[in-house]
């Protein structure tokens, strides 16, 4: 890596998700790359999906840190591939437990067109109290990528990160 990119990501590393402050867009894989072309520096970011409300947002925040640290620099906003829970940390997902969302499963590898055929629900463990005696009540939680799930045992209620 040239010193440049270094640069980039320093600068950036610091930035984190404005509807989970508790993990960083790199954590979360938001941030993408960053690569030198012909015509300059890009930072690449990848939407968690299509509809995120909060890209604007962290394209505002991407720009503003590169800004302040004096660097010229082009934001892409990248939708293929599809951003994965996979590209999740796990240092992130840790962060998401402690913070109390329940982290993404991995995801299934025969992931396709079928996958919004009804199945069986997921196991998702409380992160209040780590029971697995749950049940989902909502397939929308505080955001459209989680769901909201309520713990039988200790009663909360919870986010779940849903895989994709």
């Amino acid at each position: 890596m040239s010193s440049n990119v270094d640069k980039v990501w320093a600068s950036l590393e610091h930035l984190t998700d404005p509807e989970i402050p508790v993990v960083t867009l790199r954590e979360l894989g938001i941030l993408r790359d960053v690569r030198e072309t012909a015509d300059g520096l890009e930072v690449v970011i990848t939407p968690t999906y299509s509809g995120c409300p909060a890209m604007g947002q962290i394209e505002d925040d991407v720009r503003a840190s590169l800004e302040q640290a004096g660097i010229a620099a082009r934001v892409i906003t990248q939708l293929a591939p599809a951003w994965t829970t996979d590209w999740m940390s796990d240092e992130a997902k840790e962060k998401l437990r402690k913070y109390g969302i329940a982290p993404p499963h991995q995801t299934p590898k025969d992931v396709s067109v079928m996958k919004f055929v009804r199945r069986a629900p997921e196991v998702v463990a409380c992160p209040q109290c780590g029971s697995t005696h749950t049940v989902v009540t909502s397939q929308f939680g505080s955001t459209a990528c989680k769901a909201l799930y309520k713990c039988l045992d200790c009663q909360e209620p919870f986010d779940y990160f849903k895989p994709y």
